[in-house]
């Protein structure tokens, strides 16, 4: 089972996020479970969801402790809330900025880390750019859709179609299009890094 759990701040699209995801997984065969955590809704106040993918019936019903990928949709949330807990070492780490760990203040933390499980990418741009609103859910998405296959970025424009319709839908699928190969670039340095 691969559990995901997703950070940000009400009036960012997280639950819509973690849903999205779970159809994205559901539409690439897989079982899925999203469901967010019961806190306040209000604009700006910190919200978590998460999503469940496994190839069997998810039964399990309780919030994610011990999550496998954390997605930050707010990294103002780094400093407020313990965003990383539970995580586990072989963890993915995504987040909405345009900085780097080293700049977030996390080059300490995340020093135990795969550097291909560390993931950064402007996500809140990416949606302006292409939607006209600052919503970083759906680039999210097809961020995480380059990271280790467990959702596809074709399922993720299939789960975009299901949620949105017209030119909303264009500009998000486009947004994760290029979310998923700014990753996806990232993934080839860190690889050639590696290998030099």
């Amino acid at each position: 089972m691969f559990q995901v759990r997703i950070h940000g701040r009400g009036g960012q699209g997280v639950v819509t996020g973690a849903e999205m995801m779970s159809i994205a997984a559901f539409l690439g065969g897989r079982h899925a479970q999203a469901f967010p955590s019961f806190g306040s809704e209000r604009t700006g106040a910190p919200v978590v969801a998460f999503c469940r993918m496994d190839d069997k019936e998810i039964r399990l019903r309780e919030p994610i402790m011990q999550p496998d990928a954390i997605i930050i949709q707010d990294p103002t949330l780094l400093h407020q809330v313990d965003v990383f807990s539970g995580l586990k070492k072989e963890g993915f780490i995504l987040i909405n900025t345009t900085r780097s760990f080293e700049e977030m203040g996390l080059g300490e933390f995340v020093k135990g880390f795969r550097p291909e499980h560390l993931l950064t990418v402007p996500a809140s741009e990416l949606a302006m750019k292409h939607v006209g609103r600052p919503v970083p859910n759906v680039p999210l998405l097809g961020a995480f859709a380059a990271l280790g296959g467990l959702i596809t970025l074709d399922a993720v424009q299939r789960a975009i179609d299901q949620k949105f319709s017209g030119a909303v839908a264009k500009g998000n699928q486009a947004a994760a299009r290029e979310a998923y190969e700014i990753v996806m670039e990232q993934e080839k340095k860190i690889e050639e890094m590696h290998h030099a």
